[in-house]
């Protein structure tokens, strides 16, 4: 019998996290408000931004914590913040 994984992040693909931060904040602008990285500002687009996370271990770290981040207020304003 296996255990399902409790970390959110386990099976989740990086286009599929960039894809929920975008429509959570409303596209690249409100995003790069939250995290300032060069790929979010200049000329922005789901590709290159894929292409430089992949690559780049840091920045990958800083969308995958506000990812986090923001499963827990959505779950938070799910359960009406009790």
């Amino acid at each position: 019998m296996k255990e399902k994984s409790k970390d959110p992040l386990h099976g989740k693909r990086l286009d599929a996290i960039l894809e929920e931060l975008l429509a959570y904040y409303g596209g690249f602008g409100k995003l790069s408000e939250q995290i300032s990285i060069r790929c979010f500002t200049d000329n922005p687009s789901i590709s290159s931004s894929l292409k430089f996370l992949r690559k780049t271990p840091w920045a990958r770290a800083k969308v995958e914590s506000l990812y986090l981040y923001v499963l827990r207020q959505k779950k938070k304003n799910d359960s009406g913040g009790t």
